[in-house]
This record gives structure tokens, C-alpha cells and sequence, in this order.
């Protein structure tokens, strides 16, 4: 009796223990979501609120996309939103499950994801035609939004996207996640994870490149979204998306730019990542590759880097209209 004893007691103090936790977590993000309101303008779409954050001017727009799982988009997208924008006008919007945005009772298709997307550009006044700017998963996005809008979309610049054809070309098989990830943040362990070991959750870039305040704003963004029904919807929904959008590619007279890593993928008969994009771009003059050694998030650490090929991007896709209008 006496060891059932203990042994209860034990159990009851881990079990008390485990609901202050949850108690505290729900808390401190109450108090987070006050101390950090969304850095751009919340737009309804289908009865939710969606996050967009707009920075600078320019005759053209840049639409940034997000990767899966990217917990704060704005934020981990941030030093290269603020290169870009010195000369362009540059828009995020937050998907539905991401950052300061709703979370969403509608599956993540990519029928879905793009109308809400467009839907969220015309609330907030932003003409077409955009430059797409996917990174990783989003290209699947990027690739149905073009070939179901074309005359909405100037130009394609990738960082390092996904795209349909990439899993039969390396012969890979689509990633899920499992249903029970959805609890990680609701019940603090998301929070727990990050606390022990933040490294995991935040841009890996040098001193400086991301301000105190916004590491400690994505890691409580991280907190309270991380791994949750829509993301998990997404990772999911990804192998019905890409089986959709297969057979589909960027129109002949689309200009490309492609920047990737040519070290993440490497197979036995010598297909990487540059082999692959080779056979994505197209026709245009302007299209191209450039290819850097770095992270797949390639925009945490070259984001200087990028934005200059960008420019030099959307300066030789003007000088194509210019020339084709003459």
C-alpha cells in the first residue's frame, strides 16, 4: 500500500504539474498576443482574418509565398521583405493557420489556398499583374495559380520551390504528418521545445541579420501556431495537390528565376536540384538559375544576395515587354 501510495502521489503532482503548465502557456500567450499585434493589416476572407503585410513602392509587386511549417512568415521573411522593398512593392500574406491569420475550418487544396490568396490581394487594393516570389511548397501554389490566372501573373521567382514534377523526377514519395502534432502548441509542448532548444525554431543567420524583438516575437508565434490543423491539413493535403497539378508547367513565355542549392539533392545517376529546375524554365530571355551554397531557407542568409538578382531580374523582364512592344 505504501508504494501504491507514493506512487499515486507522484502521479498526481505530474498531473497537477501538467495543467499549471497548460494554465501558464495559455496565459503568457494571451498576454503575447497583446504585447505583439500583427505588423500589417488583417483583411476578412471567408469569415476569417488574414494577415497582410505590405512594405514599400514600385511599379511592381512582389507577392511573397511561404514554406510549409513556417510558423511566422512575416517575420522569417523580414531582411529580404526589407531589401526588396527599396525599390518594389512587396506583399505577404499570411496563410490561414500562419502567423498573426485565422485558422480555417477548409481544406488545404490548392483550389483553397490561392482563392483565398487572391481574394486577399483584391481586399487590400493590390492590382494584378503580381510577381510570385514561392518558396519550397508554395511553387506548387505558384504553378496552379499560373496556369489558372496567367493574365495575374508577370513573372515566377522561386526560392528553391517545390514543384509537381519533382517527385517523380527523383523518384521521392510525398511527406505526411501525423494527426496528433495539432497538440504540441494547445498544450504548451511546442513551448516547452523552444524554450530548451531555440535553434530549432528560429532563422539560422548571423548576429544582427533578425532583431532581438522579432526572435522573440517568431518564437511566440512558434508557440501558439506551431503544427497545427491547417499545417498539418497542408503537409496532408500536399500528395492530392501535387496528383492535380502534374501534368501542369509555367507557360513558354513566363519569365523564371530559380534559386537553389545544388547540395541538398543528389542521386546515384546525377539528377540534383539544378538538373531539375533546368527542365522547369522557360523560353523567356530573362529566364534563369542561380545557384548558391546555403539552406534550403536560402532567404535567411542571402537575402542580399537575392535581392540584387531579383532587380536584375525584373529589369531584363521589362526590357523583354519593352522590346516585344516596339
Amino acid at each position: 500500500m505504501g508504494l501504491w501510495k507514493y506512487l499515486r502521489n507522484i502521479m498526481l503532482t505530474l498531473v497537477a504539474a501538467c495543467v499549471l503548465w497548460i494554465i501558464f502557456h495559455h496565459a503568457l500567450s494571451f498576454y503575447e498576443k497583446i504585447k505583439y499585434p500583427p505588423m500589417g493589416e488583417l483583411v476578412e476572407v471567408d469569415g476569417k482574418d488574414m494577415h497582410v503585410y505590405i512594405k514599400g513602392d514600385g511599379d511592381q509587386t512582389i507577392v511573397l509565398l511561404s514554406g510549409l511549417g513556417t510558423a511566422a512568415p512575416v517575420l522569417d521573411y523580414y531582411p529580404l521583405i526589407e531589401e526588396l522593398a527599396k525599390d518594389k512593392r512587396v506583399v505577404l500574406v499570411e496563410p490561414f493557420g500562419y502567423g498573426w491569420s485565422d485558422m480555417t475550418n477548409k481544406e488545404r487544396t490548392a483550389e483553397n489556398i490561392v482563392a483565398e490568396l487572391r481574394t486577399a490581394l483584391q481586399k487590400m487594393n493590390i492590382e494584378p499583374p503580381y510577381i510570385l516570389m514561392p518558396h519550397s511548397i508554395s511553387g506548387i501554389y505558384s504553378m496552379y495559380f499560373v496556369n489558372t490566372y496567367p493574365e495575374e501573373v508577370e513573372a515566377v521567382i522561386g526560392i528553391d520551390p517545390t514543384l509537381p514534377q519533382a517527385l517523380e523526377y527523383f523518384g521521392e514519395s510525398v511527406p505526411t504528418m501525423p494527426d496528433y502534432y495539432q497538440y504540441l502548441a494547445p498544450l504548451g509542448a511546442a513551448r516547452l521545445a523552444i524554450a530548451f532548444q531555440p535553434e530549432n525554431f528560429l532563422p539560422v543567420a548571423k548576429a544582427g541579420v533578425y532583431s532581438e524583438k522579432h526572435l522573440k516575437m517568431t518564437k511566440a508565434i512558434s508557440a501558439w501556431k506551431i503544427s497545427n490543423k491547417n499545417v498539418i491539413s497542408e503537409a496532408n493535403e500536399m500528395k492530392n495537390n501535387v496528383d492535380k497539378i502534374a501534368d501542369m508547367k509555367f507557360p513558354e513565355d513566363m519569365p523564371i528565376l530559380i534559386f537553389t542549392t545544388k547540395e541538398d539533392r543528389v542521386t546515384a545517376d546525377g539528377k540534383n536540384n539544378v538538373t531539375f529546375f533546368e527542365s522547369q524554365l522557360t523560353d523567356s530571355a530573362a529566364s534563369k538559375i542561380v545557384v548558391y551554397e546555403g539552406h534550403h531557407y536560402l532567404h535567411w542568409s542571402r537575402y542580399k544576395e537575392i535581392s540584387e538578382e531579383v532587380k536584375k531580374f525584373i529589369q531584363a523582364v521589362t526590357a523583354d515587354k519593352n522590346s516585344e512592344g516596339h
